[in-house]
């Protein structure tokens, strides 16, 4: 995570803040996830079932995805000077393009889409999301993510 003033953060809207590292999803995190969310559909739990979809194996479910950007964001977002805390603040839009095998690897990808100043010391960053997965032709997801961070 680097860490800017407001103004080098307003400068960088339209680039790309970072790229996470990999990070693999394999079949122990997916349960997990199921047991948490209490979704235990085949495709993301049994293996024998999942192999007679187009899937041709388990899959993770697109929110554990959407989830692990939290991880992604820690190398991949800014950060503003002085920051107390941050906080999510939602999504705009949210699309899951691609299947996560379980096993495969997934990274995200942070472009600065808007930095908003909501009141003095509270700034609204807007991220457009690519979460990728290696060696996919298309991404497992795109979204556009939105935290606010508290400075004063």
């Amino acid at each position: 995570m680097k860490t800017v003033s407001l103004e080098e953060a307003k400068a960088m809207i339209g680039q790309e803040s970072g790229v996470s590292d990999w990070l693999k999803i394999e079949q122990d995190r997916i349960n997990q996830f199921a047991d948490v969310t209490e979704d235990h559909q085949f495709i993301h739990i049994n293996p024998d079932m999942a192999k007679m979809t187009p899937f041709g194996g388990t899959v993770a479910h697109g929110f554990l995805t959407l989830s692990m950007l939290v991880k992604m964001g820690e190398t991949a977002s800014i950060t503003l000077e002085g920051v107390k805390m941050g906080v999510n603040y939602g999504f705009d839009k949210v699309r899951f393009l691609a299947p996560v095998p379980s096993g495969s690897k997934v990274r995200g990808r942070f472009v600065v889409a808007a930095v908003e100043e909501k009141r003095p010391g509270q700034v609204l960053i807007t991220y457009d999301v690519t979460v990728e997965i290696e060696g996919g032709e298309k991404p497992a997801l795109i979204a556009q993510w939105m935290g606010m961070q508290f400075t004063g």
